[in-house]
């Protein structure tokens, strides 16, 4: 009787085994999405550098082309676009490849879809369009949706939107990270912060088409990844 009450516990644990396995057996990009330190949280309020007080309510953002270079001058790469979503914490965290205890010296990705993809039409999984990230062909993915509002912004419901895409030159909106962490974890710190340190919402609160301002805010969100 004693064996059968203890037995689903007994499953339930070696279950948890095995997930732990499985991590410490493979190698995982990890996004901790943060302001100034801290996780970030939607319609929380924040204040940027520039006195502006706001919430997030709603953040998302494609990662694709994930390479990782070993010390050994091997390398891993993996062309696949995840969409990263803070209502989604399991979205944060991207197997890559098995873990062969290599040293890595460099992780690079794109934040953004190519032009191969955005033209390709309607597709599944995480470029699937009713994920909310696809324009049309001519436009193709939104490669990052940032959401909110704020005081500082004259619009309705003093709302502010944020729609970074674009695929055509001059107006390519796909940005390439390279990162050198400072240990093998593959963490990587997105301080969102640091995007609205360098914008006046007060005079820039509105992107929804790909252009001269898209491309600015564009090159701003690099600055927004650090390896950890």
């Amino acid at each position: 009787m004693l064996s059968k009450l203890f037995l689903p516990f007994i499953l339930l644990l070696s279950f948890w085994q095995a997930v732990a396995q499985n991590q410490s057996d493979s190698l995982a990009l990890t996004l901790k999405i943060e302001w100034k330190g801290n996780p970030l949280a939607l319609s929380k309020t924040y204040i940027s550098s520039n006195n502006d007080t706001l919430q997030l309510h709603q953040l998302k953002f494609y990662v694709g082309n994930i390479q990782i270079d070993f010390n050994d001058k091997s390398n891993f790469q993996q062309k696949v676009y995840h969409l990263i979503d803070l209502e989604n914490l399991n979205s944060m965290r991207i197997p890559i490849c098995k873990n062969e205890k290599k040293n890595i010296s460099q992780i690079s990705f794109s934040i953004g879809v190519d032009s191969l993809q955005s033209v390709s039409g309607a597709l599944a999984g995480d470029l699937d369009p009713a994920k909310g990230m696809y324009w049309a062909w001519q436009s193709g993915y939104i490669n990052m949706k940032i959401e909110g509002t704020s005081s500082s912004c004259a619009t309705r419901n003093n709302a502010f939107h944020f729609h970074i895409g674009g695929y055509l030159p001059p107006n390519n909106a796909s940005r390439k990270i390279v990162l050198t962490p400072k240990s093998n974890s593959l963490e990587v710190i997105v301080d969102v912060a640091t995007l609205f340190d360098n914008i006046l919402l007060s005079e820039n609160n509105s992107i929804m088409i790909p252009g001269k301002k898209a491309m600015e805010i564009a090159n701003k969100c690099t600055k927004i990844f650090a390896s950890k």
